[in-house]
């Protein structure tokens, strides 16, 4: 099992005071809590904040859109998005009804539902079964269908349980870096890492400015950080003179 957590489904849900609040004291929180659906568990290890209208990174910038919508709703509600043509990649909804903010599950460790979670990603290894957004989707079976699934539910299909803290006698060395999003509640012993998302551009994607990628230090299922790539405009090409 990784250092700094372990499963433990006695532990509570999370509920919809917890996703009422700020999206950054809300993102590191959710570091080392888990999610269950379809048979697979996860133990969260890396998530990434948006903001909404305060926030270019984030698809709610310029307001509510269909594609959107769910992110305007209810505090712990599941938005699912389709990107590249190709993949899903699933966020909890924060803050208040009407003022879209969202924490986009990055990464995590499959602590259950491991034969299940193998089908799902077949040829990956253990690491690599939910490392990245993509592949934490597919080891979940979360895709479109759930888009808009309300986690906090009694009857939810998709269930979110506070972190467990950590066996370990004390803080690991490190400091927490970037802005301290304030007390990290129902875990120790473990040391969270800030800085720039993965795959952000333009203004959203200034190191300084958004700090708001969140992880666990010396968790190896944490995906690896890259930037994002500038399109280089090609020149035209001018025909030869007759």
């Amino acid at each position: 099992m990784a250092m700094g957590g372990y499963h433990d489904p006695t532990q509570p849900r999370l509920t919809r005071a917890f996703f009422a609040r700020p999206v950054l004291q809300v993102a590191p929180e959710l570091l080392g809590c888990t999610l269950f659906h379809a048979g697979v568990t996860v133990r969260l290890t890396e998530v990434e904040a948006y903001d909404g209208s305060n926030d270019p990174g984030s698809h709610a910038f310029k307001g509510p859109t269909p594609r959107t919508r769910v992110m305007f709703g209810e505090p712990g509600g599941l938005y699912v998005y389709f990107t590249y043509g190709m993949h899903w990649c699933a966020n909890l909804v924060c803050g208040s009804p009407g003022v879209a903010s969202a924490v986009l599950m990055r990464a995590g460790e499959v602590v259950a539902g491991l034969p299940v979670a193998r089908t799902r990603r077949a040829g990956a290894s253990d690491r690599d079964l939910a490392r990245g957004p993509a592949r934490l989707a597919v080891a979940l079976g979360l895709a479109g269908a759930q888009n808009g699934i309300d986690t906090v539910a009694v009857d939810s299909s998709v269930v979110l349980r506070a972190a467990t803290p950590s066996p370990l006698p004390g803080p690991l060395p490190g400091p927490l870096l970037g802005p301290s999003p304030g007390p990290l509640s129902g875990w120790s012993g473990d040391v969270v890492r800030t800085g720039p998302r993965v795959g952000v551009g333009g203004p959203g994607g200034d190191a300084v400015a958004y700090p708001w990628r969140f992880w666990l230090q010396g968790e190896a299922s944490v995906s690896a950080y890259r930037p994002v790539a500038v399109r280089r405009v090609k020149p035209p090409v001018r025909s030869a003179d007759p």
